[in-house]
């Protein structure tokens, strides 16, 4: 595996201070997980309120996650030859703007259109925020100051999408964007506060952000994560139907359900982490393995209330759990573009999103039950095992490519080179 450049000892934190910019940077992720997911809880109030149908009311989501598979790629780029704590904030203001956008929006058009802005600066944010935790924090414990940051987007999902979802209800669908847009300002605040300059990197620039899309181990590490993380997204977008139908659970315990689950993310992301610091591929290979594991079995288990709701735990902190370890890989295998290629993991878990919720469907229209999209999931985990295993393969026999022969100086060739950076 193709090591990134170490981050200069003279960036890097430790104890408070380095607990205080991962924690700001992770109120960001806090505020985008807030908005992205609480709009499907206040759909029927959106819809209502704009006039719009159920399909129409489907784009608004939908335009989001779009927003975060263009933005994620693009914005990364753009950003590469800025100081990435400049990039964080001038995000996040961009997140602020249209949330506040999509509180005055008065009607279809203006809502897509906010929606798809706040989605631009998803992905680009966790890029850059996963990139500066990863240069203050020592090397052997990168991949917690990784999962740190991203655990403001699982905590969004135990705190944040509930409370902005009663604040919705309460006092109006719009008043979640007003939330989130405060939360947005507060992290701006905390990010200059906290967070330090880390200069650009040297060469920086967006030629070479791009020069890391011809690399192959980039584009197996983003299938990873399409088609393993896509098992995850198929029994969520379902969750609600399996626990009400199968499980015979009350819809008045649903928060509680959804609530678990990102208890699990939670679990998962920081198990996550921990793992990545021991062995990438070895955390993917194993994560992978018990994806696989508790999507099979989620069948059994969701005909009892409890074990239903135990599996629901597990769902989310085995799917959690890829998360570090994926974002890690991203920035190992592009050592010159960490921004693109660490922002690209959220274009490829939106993806991994639209995948798994469309075999999800499929199946259950099919006839084949609320349970079936588990088992998709199952055998989407284990073609992303394959897709890491060959992966890592590829790792090895790149070494191997690159040991000196009998006869040879101890030196590989420029071809040898080349052909070594764009597998690893």
């Amino acid at each position: 595996m193709t090591a990134s450049a170490p981050p200069s000892t003279s960036n890097r934190l430790t104890g408070r201070p380095l607990l205080f910019a991962i924690g700001a940077l992770a109120v960001g992720g806090f505020a985008i997980g807030t908005t992205e997911f609480t709009i499907m809880g206040l759909l029927e109030e959106m819809r209502a309120d704009l006039g719009v149908d159920y399909a129409q009311g489907g784009h608004v989501i939908s335009a989001y996650a779009l927003g975060v598979v263009v933005g994620a790629p693009v914005l990364a780029t753009l950003g590469a030859k800025k100081p990435q704590r400049a990039v964080a904030l001038a995000l996040m203001v961009l997140i602020t703007v249209a949330n506040l956008s999509s509180y005055f929006a008065s009607d279809f058009g203006w809502m897509l259109a906010s929606r798809f802005l706040s989605g631009l600066p998803h992905g680009a944010y966790f890029g850059v925020a996963a990139v500066i935790a990863a240069s203050l924090a020592d090397p052997a414990r990168r991949g917690r100051a990784i999962a740190m940051v991203m655990l403001g987007l699982s905590i969004a999902n135990v705190v944040g999408v509930p409370f902005a979802t009663w604040l919705g209800q309460e006092f109006g669908w719009r008043s979640m964007f007003l939330l989130v847009g405060v939360i947005g300002a507060t992290t701006l605040v905390l990010i200059r506060a906290f967070v330090p300059d880390v200069p650009v990197r040297p060469g920086a620039s967006i030629r070479k952000e791009l020069g890391a899309l011809r690399r192959l181990q980039l584009w197996m590490t983003l299938l990873i994560g399409i088609v393993g993380f896509g098992g995850f997204f198929a029994v969520y977008s379902y969750i609600a139907p399996t626990m009400t139908e199968v499980a015979g659970l009350s819809a008045s315990l649903l928060p509680l359900v959804v609530a678990l689950y990102g208890v699990g993310m939670v679990v998962g992301n920081i198990l996550g982490g921990r793992l990545a610091d021991r062995s990438i591929m070895g955390s993917i290979y194993g994560v992978m393995v018990a994806i696989a594991a508790v999507l099979l079995l989620f069948p059994l288990a969701a005909t009892i209330p409890w074990t239903a709701c135990l599996f629901v735990f597990l769902v989310g902190t085995s799917g959690s759990a890829l998360i570090p370890p994926l974002q890690a890989r991203l920035l190992d295998v592009s050592p010159g573009a960490p921004s693109l290629a660490s922002s690209m993991n959220h274009s490829s878990l939106n993806t991994a999103n639209a995948l798994g919720a469309a075999l999800g469907g499929a199946v259950i229209t099919a006839g084949w039950g609320f349970t079936a999209p588990a088992m998709v999931g199952a055998v989407l985990a284990v073609l992303g095992l394959g897709v890491a295993l060959l992966s890592g393969r590829m790792d090895r026999r790149g070494h191997a490519d690159r040991r000196p022969t009998h006869g040879d100086a101890g030196t590989a060739g420029p071809t040898d080179s080349a052909d070594a950076l764009r597998a690893g």
